[in-house]
C-alpha cells in the first residue's frame, strides 16, 4: 500500500527546496519592492540624521528590526509603514518612489515588453549620503549655497556636454 502524504507535508517539503517563486525570485531572497522600501526607509532616516537605534525607539523596535527592514529581509506591515511614515515625516507613498512595476520577468498580462528589474534609487547610495551629511556639516548658510549653486552648475555642465 502507497504511503499517503498531506497537502500540508507537500507544501512543506517544496518550500524547504531551492527554487524560483512565481516571479521569479528565489526562494529566500529578500523580494525586490521589499528592498526598495527598506532603502527609501535608510535614505529618510538618514537625511534626518537619526541613527538605527533613534528610529527603532521612536516605533518601538530594536535597531536589529530596523537594519532587517532597511535590508528588504523582513517585510514592512502596512501599520509599520503607516507608522514610519509619520516618525519620518513623509507621505507612505516616499517609500514606493522609483518602483518600476513587473521587474525583469512582469507579470503576464500586465505587459507585453519585458520591463527592466528595480532600478537601485541614487539616494540609496552611500556615496549620495555622505554627500548629504557633508553638506549639512556646512554651517555657514551662504557657503553651502553657494556649494550648491557650484554643484547644479557643474552638473548642467557636463549633462548638456
Amino acid at each position: 500500500m502507497a504511503k499517503r502524504t498531506s497537502k500540508t507535508a507537500k507544501r512543506k517539503t517544496a518550500a524547504a527546496k531551492p527554487g524560483l517563486r512565481k516571479d521569479g525570485t528565489r526562494i529566500g531572497d529578500p523580494r525586490p519592492v521589499d528592498v526598495h522600501v527598506g532603502g527609501r526607509v535608510r535614505v529618510r532616516r538618514t537625511l534626518l540624521g537619526l541613527s538605527q537605534e533613534k528610529l527603532g525607539a521612536a516605533v518601538g523596535l530594536t535597531f536589529q528590526q530596523i537594519q532587517k527592514y532597511e535590508r528588504g529581509t523582513n517585510r514592512i506591515g502596512a501599520s509599520r509603514l503607516f507608522e514610519l511614515s509619520r516618525v519620518l515625516d513623509v507621505p507612505i507613498s516616499f517609500f514606493f518612489e522609483g518602483i518600476v512595476p513587473g521587474g525583469k520577468r512582469g507579470r503576464a498580462g500586465l505587459s507585453d515588453q519585458g520591463q527592466e528589474t528595480f532600478k537601485r534609487d541614487p539616494l540609496a547610495k552611500r556615496e549620495t549620503l555622505e554627500l548629504v551629511r557633508a553638506y549639512y556639516k556646512i554651517s555657514d548658510p551662504k557657503v553651502r549655497k553657494r556649494l550648491f549653486e557650484l554643484v547644479k552648475s557643474i552638473a548642467k555642465t557636463v549633462s548638456t556636454g
